[in-house]
């Protein structure tokens, strides 16, 4: 078989093989009154590979998960540093016990395989650290999939790559089927940089940077929120909002769910690194960014992973602008508990297809529009205080006329996502803090 490229990285694993088996520690661990337990890792080693990081001195009130602990000296800094700490590896590690006990630690270790683990069972973490785990996996995209999901700040990975050039190369994956890796049989993948921020970007991280290559070893930095910059100028108008393959309203965290933002903005040759898309807490970058006509952009992503089930605002703002109007989508919450409260004095006084004209009935598909004659909108009223809201989730407004007829109403239209079902919906309309009555109209 043909053995992985970097002769120098098998060497060094052959080397730091013996020496674990003479040792007994792999990490290098300082106790209370300054003796050290030697290891395979000096503690300069170990301080350096967490100085790649932006880790803060003070993590008090903090939660953090070291994934692949090993050892544990990774941890038991985090612990130092004031955090609440979760260490997580395959197998029990017995010297990460014995560690423990010599440093009083009240690090807790938990026996689990990364692919498996939510936050069901662990909780959400401020910071994740997964140093030296990627490459040891059979299923690396699905491994950072839950490490985003896990994370709801940041999280600081290290992997094995095979080159040292991050950008400007096309992103591959070498597998390993057997010890071709330093002649271990569980070294399963090498990536290179481009292909490992590639699926650290695939896996749901708003933003991920580049950070050094030491000793065969990339230093990723993976973040949840978008970074905060002063932002001016209008934002877009968010238009629809809709789940990328189904085409409705429908979205759960527990499949994998891309949604689309349609957006109306003036902006030109717009790039998936300029679009930015904000669900609940969580930023999550466009997969794909198309323009079709005019001002209107397409835009799909992930969605976000750790989203609880319940109500979450959408807005998108384009490059330096400021946020969109926000939309509101369920995630993982039935049709029957999308109940809408009413609040001040809308009335809906007629609900027509948009293109038809159809009373209390609209055609769904393709260019689905909905119309509705409302009495209590205040004239002078901005469009993206508009909405209608169908079963409890939004749809923009994308037309408001600007003074009332001669019965006190005015005319406001939305579009529909193309693939809702047909059937009976309840809806309402917002305007600023107040809602409607919902009233029950017709897809067919």
């Amino acid at each position: 078989m043909q053995q992985a490229r970097n002769p120098q990285y098998t060497s060094d694993i052959q080397r730091q093989s013996e020496e674990l088996a003479k040792l007994g520690f792999y990490h290098s661990i300082e106790l209370p009154d300054g003796r050290v337990i030697p290891g395979i890792q000096a503690l300069e080693t170990q301080r350096a590979r967490i100085a790649q990081f932006p880790i803060p001195q003070d993590l008090r009130g903090k939660r953090v998960l070291d994934i692949g602990a090993w050892d544990g000296w990774f941890s038991f800094e985090m612990e130092r540093r004031g955090a609440e700490v979760v260490a997580v590896d395959a197998t029990k590690r017995t010297r990460f016990l014995e560690a423990k006990a010599m440093l009083g630690s009240k690090v807790e270790h938990v026996v689990a395989d990364i692919c498996y683990l939510t936050p069901k069972q662990i909780g959400y973490f401020d910071l994740v650290l997964f140093f030296g785990v990627l490459y040891h996996l059979k299923h690396p995209m699905l491994a950072l999939e839950r490490v985003c999901e896990l994370t709801t700040e940041l999280a600081c990975i290290e992997s094995f790559v095979t080159d040292d050039q991050p950008y400007g190369t096309i992103p591959t994956l070498e597998f390993y089927e057997g010890t071709q890796l330093a002649g271990q049989f569980d070294n399963w993948v090498g990536p290179n940089i481009s292909c490992l921020l590639a699926i650290c970007r695939t896996a749901g991280f708003a933003r991920v940077d580049f950070k050094s290559v030491v000793d065969f070893r990339a230093h990723v930095i993976c973040h949840r929120e978008w970074q905060e910059i002063e932002r001016s100028g209008p934002g877009p108008d968010l238009i629809v909002v809709e789940n990328s393959e189904l085409q409705d309203h429908s979205f759960s965290a527990l499949r994998d769910d891309y949604i689309t933002v349609w957006i109306s903005s003036e902006e030109q040759n717009l790039t998936c690194d300029e679009i930015f898309v904000q669900v609940g807490p969580y930023g999550t970058r466009p997969a794909a960014v198309r323009t079709d006509v005019g001002t209107a952009w397409q835009a799909n992503c992930k969605l976000p992973l750790g989203l609880a089930p319940g109500w979450h605002d959408v807005s998108v703002a384009v490059r330096n602008s400021e946020w969109s109007n926000r939309v509101r989508i369920a995630v993982d919450l039935p049709r029957v508990a999308r109940v809408s409260e009413p609040s001040g004095s809308l009335e809906i006084a007629g609900v027509y297809d948009g293109r038809t004209w159809e009373r209390n009935q609209v055609r769904a598909g393709v260019g689905s529009c909905v119309s509705v004659w409302v009495a209590g909108v205040p004239d002078g009223v901005k469009r993206a205080d508009v909405s209608f809201r169908l079963d409890g989730t939004d749809l923009p407004a994308i037309f408001v006329s600007p003074a009332d007829d001669e019965k006190g109403t005015k005319q406001i239209n939305a579009m529909v996502p193309a693939g809702l079902e047909r059937g009976d919906y309840r809806l309402s309309v917002r305007c600023r803090d107040h809602e409607s009555q919902e009233i029950h109209i017709q897809l067919f």
